[in-house]
């Protein structure tokens, strides 16, 4: 015969106190996990929503990043000459060819980081067509004008329509703020590629990225621009390009998740034991009665196991409710790539959850299984004698 769940529900809800000290214990656990996947989730859906795979993405042969790369104006010249590239209506190529560097700048705390800015082409709009101005005016080429993406503004100094940013010897004014579908652009400062590049690092770009008229046509088109001896460069698409630059920091914050939450976990199993046990020895005149009308050992365990079960999946369902309000919470962090800092959004998804309550259904197998043996071990005559 099988003991109904019923009567490990009843039971629990006997116990208030201990039911929900362990389940706070493993739902605080599943709290951390969920939030440290949330983090890692938040910051990878940032850079990849930053490529677009019609897009080509082009630094120097070698360089891992753009910081790391430079190209040259006539290379950038051949790449923008490439047939396999969009036109707009006038007939321009849609190709940016862009200057990136990362300067040291406060946040409105006083701590110092590092800021991405980036100079881009009169094209950039079109690359990039998930930038929006949401407040001010776009900057206009050749004038010392700026404008900054909504991760910064609030997060660091000067950032303000109307207020100046120092970069090496010229001050440029904030004209605007935009906005970039939440993606890693929005934690950066976009000016005129040509003005950026005469303050900065001298007469070469970092990257160049085109949009193509045909997606199919990017192995054609790599396969022309690395038979080039002109251009020593690398290419890809600009959603792989920045999907393998998120590789890295999200492989890390996931081993950190896995890492921090299965110390935490070790504490939660030791509760679910000695709360199980406490169960096991104060009922141990109903596990003798059990046995006595005739369920079996296995069947005893199981019901024990079953309570230990239903503690850790209330324990992990309270832990992802604890995760909800996280979402949506913006940070920051530095992309180890780039060396610049990347503000993006918590993004607790039902996969972390499920992923969460899984978990939280191990700790309680582990935690349950002794207790439940011990259970099913015990001697009738024994029990029975218990008043």
């Amino acid at each position: 015969m099988r003991i109904p769940i019923v009567y490990n529900v009843r039971s629990l809800i006997q116990r208030p106190a201990t039911t929900l000290t362990t389940a706070l214990g493993i739902g605080f656990v599943v709290l951390t996990f969920v939030g440290m996947l949330a983090l890692a989730n938040g910051f990878r859906a940032a850079l990849i929503s930053t490529g677009r795979p019609d897009n080509v993405f082009v630094l120097r042969s070698g360089a891992d990043a753009e910081i790391s790369s430079s190209i040259d104006r006539d290379q950038a010249a051949i790449l923008r000459s490439l047939p396999e590239i969009a036109k707009l209506p006038d007939g321009r190529p849609i190709v940016s060819s862009d200057v990136y560097v990362v300067v040291a700048k406060p946040r409105v705390n006083g701590t110092e980081t590092h800021m991405p800015v980036r100079g881009v082409g009169a094209e950039a709009l079109a690359v990039r067509d998930q930038i929006s101005i949401a407040e001010g005016r776009m900057f206009e080429a050749g004038r010392p004008e700026v404008i900054v993406g909504r991760g910064l503004v609030g997060r660091m100094q000067d950032t303000e329509i109307g207020e100046r940013l120092r970069f090496g010897q010229q001050e440029f004014t904030v004209v605007g703020h935009f906005e970039a579908e939440g993606s890693a652009f929005e934690s950066e400062v976009w000016g005129d590629n040509e003005t950026l590049m005469s303050v900065f690092r001298g007469p070469v770009y970092q990257s160049v990225v085109m949009r193509l008229s045909d997606p199919a046509s990017f192995d054609r088109l790599k396969a022309r621009i690395e038979g080039d001896p002109r251009l020593q460069v690398d290419v890809e698409r600009e959603s792989q390009f920045f999907a393998d630059q998120a590789a890295l920091l999200t492989t890390m914050l996931r081993f950190v998740a896995i890492f921090v939450t299965a110390v935490m976990a070790v504490g939660a199993v030791f509760g679910a034991i000695n709360t199980m046990d406490a169960m096991v020895a104060a009922r141990g005149r109903e596990i003798a009665l059990l046995l006595t009308l005739g369920f079996r050992r296995r069947s005893v365990m199981a019901s024990f196991l079953l309570e230990s079960l239903l503690v850790a999946l209330a324990g992990g369902v309270l832990g992802c409710l604890l995760a909800l309000p996280i979402n949506g919470i913006r940070t920051s962090t530095t992309n180890w790539q780039s060396f610049g800092e990347v503000s993006f959004a918590f993004r607790v998804t039902p996969e972390s959850m499920i992923v969460g309550i899984a978990f939280a259904l191990v700790m309680g197998l582990i935690g349950g299984l002794l207790p439940a043996w011990r259970a099913a071990r015990g001697v009738v005559a024994e029990g029975l004698r218990r008043a």
